[in-house]
């Protein structure tokens, strides 16, 4: 099936980042620069810019769930993305409003820790979310310190990186793409385990200190792709394609960690892939 053959409409159930860069802002980017419709539920406000988290403002999990359905039930979606759930009972609140929706494939973005360091999901949800969200995800999207924290195993070779794909497949989620990112070398790996077995995708890492987003970036590109009717591997490679082409051209905002160029499809630019 074809991009397109879909609406493409993506609900985000995710955090605010006031810089930008990542979180919703991020999301909404993404689905509109790969042709998708965006739509959000704002589980959380956070004064965030290129060098870290300076504040969070969590949501009432029953007005997360009020926004999840109003959307549902008058735009409906052809995707759900999750990102920053940063509590059980937010996770459960969202857990119980996707149960009312089985059909609806769902991308789990294990929103954990901030690229400065704070951390955006509290210890006592890490079970929770993997008891009642994991189990819901055609795909789940954890770099490598969250598979580790989520498989419970160290990850430091591209062979590692596999195995934690599959390993996390025992958890429930129908698939799960590992990003390497966090690993050494001048090969950036990562791995896709899902149904049909294992695939690895190995590019030249961009070298770039503008990275800020790049997890929600990519979750919500494969979100977009599935939306509009592409089958998982190949939502996956459009997805780290625009991934590739915004880390290239990022335009060196912030003082620390800069965001990506979500726009670079609607600016003409002539990116390397």
């Amino acid at each position: 099936m074809t991009a397109g053959t879909e609406r493409g409409r993506v609900l985000i159930v995710a955090g605010s980042d006031s810089g930008g860069g990542a979180g919703i802002q991020a999301d909404i980017k993404t689905v509109t620069c790969l042709g998708g419709y965006a739509a959000t539920a704002v589980t959380a406000l956070t004064a965030q810019d290129t060098c870290g988290v300076h504040g969070v403002q969590g949501v009432d999990p029953a007005f997360i769930q009020q926004q999840m359905r109003v959307v549902l039930n008058d735009i409906g979606a052809d995707c759900i993305k999750t990102g920053m759930l940063h509590s059980a009972p937010v996770i459960e609140a969202v857990c119980e409003v996707l149960a009312e929706v089985p059909d609806i494939p769902v991308v789990v973005d294990p929103v954990m820790v901030a690229q400065s360091g704070h951390s955006l999901l509290e210890q006592d949800a890490v079970r929770t979310l993997v008891r009642d969200l994991v189990i819901k995800a055609e795909i789940l999207t954890p770099n490598r310190p969250e598979a580790e924290k989520l498989g419970g195993m160290e990850i430091n070779t591209a062979d590692d990186l596999g195995h934690a794909a599959r390993t996390l497949l025992t958890l429930g989620t129908r698939s799960a793409l590992v990003k390497g990112g966090h690993l050494r070398g001048d090969t950036l790996v990562d791995v896709l385990a899902d149904p049909d077995g294992t695939i690895e995708f190995a590019d030249t890492r961009i070298e770039t200190d503008q990275t800020h987003g790049t997890g929600c970036t990519l979750a919500s590109g494969i979100a977009t792709g599935l939306a509009q009717g592409l089958e998982l591997r190949s939502a996956v490679m459009r997805a780290r394609d625009y991934l590739r082409r915004a880390l290239a051209s990022a335009p060196g905002f912030g003082q620390c960690q800069g965001p990506v160029n979500h726009g670079w499809p609607v600016q003409g630019l002539d990116t390397e892939g």
